[in-house]
């Protein structure tokens, strides 16, 4: 529901009640009071009718569901405009004699004044369902927008999450290659232990000779 359809909706509601009083008003006055009666009516009408382009324009700038539905209501609101013209071209009329205005008035402007009445009663309901409507709309909007406000808080907080692995996942890697060097000099430091303990047998060995040469030789 348009906002700005809304307060032109509200403005000619006003405008259109207080038209039909002054019309009613009017009916009775004879003269320069029914003159300027008259007068107040035509502005009237005029800035009800710049109201219903205003209204038709705005609603034909929204989505296609709304708009069908405020289109419905503007064509209601034409008519009661037509209504309300109709009337202000008979109270303008001026060669209508008493009696035949007081049968206008008792019977065809009854009639309009009541028809117009109801109209309004319905509109009047429709824009009331149509605020409960909106109402929800924007309660269902509130809601969404919480939950995508809900929705960008927890993929930060996988984003956080993820960058915490990643960093985890290098610091294992770099382990991996601390371990990695320290086996492969584990290993060369055994190899020299191996090649030392030969080394150390060999001299032992000539050691354990030369000294049974030197008894042999003195024992002789």
């Amino acid at each position: 529901m348009s906002e700005v359809f809304e307060g032109y909706e509200r403005q000619y509601c006003e405008i259109s009640a207080n038209l039909s009083k002054k019309c009613t008003a009017a009916a009775a006055l004879q003269g320069e009071q029914k003159k300027q009666k008259v007068s107040e009516i035509k502005s009237g009408v005029d800035e009800a009718e710049s109201l219903i382009r205003k209204m038709d324009v705005e609603a034909r700038s929204l989505p296609p569901n709304v708009k069908a539905v405020l289109l419905a209501k503007l064509r209601e609101y034409k008519s009661d405009l037509n209504n309300l013209k109709t009337e202000l071209k008979r109270l303008v009329s001026g060669n209508l004699n008493a009696a035949a205005r007081d049968e206008l008035l008792e019977s065809g402007m009854a009639d309009a004044l009541m028809a117009s009445a109801d109209q309004r009663s319905r509109l009047m309901s429709t824009t009331e369902r149509l605020y409960h409507s909106s109402g929800r709309i924007k309660e269902s909007r509130k809601t969404m927008l919480e939950t995508e406000e809900l929705g960008v808080s927890i993929l930060q907080d996988l984003s956080s999450q993820r960058q915490a692995l990643l960093h985890a996942d290098n610091m294992l890697h770099g382990v991996d290659d601390n371990i990695g060097k320290s086996k492969r000099i584990l290993t060369a430091m055994s190899r020299r232990m191996s090649k030392n303990k030969w080394i150390i047998g060999i001299i032992v060995a000539v050691l354990v000779v030369a000294i049974g040469l030197i008894l042999y030789i003195k024992l002789k």
